[in-house]
């Protein structure tokens, strides 16, 4: 008994590119899980602001996307460089210190952040 099987690649590109299909449900899952773990990852309150989406990409294909729209999220992922941190509509900084004290500044020399890469852990824990 013999079987013959007959590919036509237009009909494959296709079933590939239906809405719903097997490759845009597969591409949603790990999407999903991808920008749930980055909620995890993502330090204080940044992971409220992760959301995520499939949409069409370059040449007919899919594409997932996860974003991150909290003001500082740039500054956590690349980190920051020692800087000097001035009052902008007051005369001063107040700032809280350790045993409840305030103090008043006209200065601060912030020391940097180190980056945190924590949005490409989350892609590489979610492969």
């Amino acid at each position: 008994m013999s079987v013959q099987v007959t590919i036509r690649p237009g009909a494959l590109a296709r079933l590939l590119r239906l809405r719903n299909g097997p490759v845009e449900r597969k591409l949603r899952e790990r999407t999903r899980r991808v920008a749930e773990i980055a909620k995890q990852e993502a330090p204080g309150s940044m992971g409220d602001y992760v959301d995520w989406r499939v949409e069409p990409g370059p040449r007919g294909g899919l594409r997932g996307v996860i974003t991150c729209d909290h003001p500082a999220v740039r500054f956590t992922l690349e980190g920051t460089r020692p800087h000097l941190i001035r009052p902008r509509r007051k005369q001063f900084l107040r700032f809280q210190v350790a045993g409840g004290r305030v103090v008043y500044t006209k200065l601060v020399r912030h020391p940097g952040t180190e980056a945190n890469p924590w949005l490409q852990r989350a892609l590489e824990r979610g492969r």
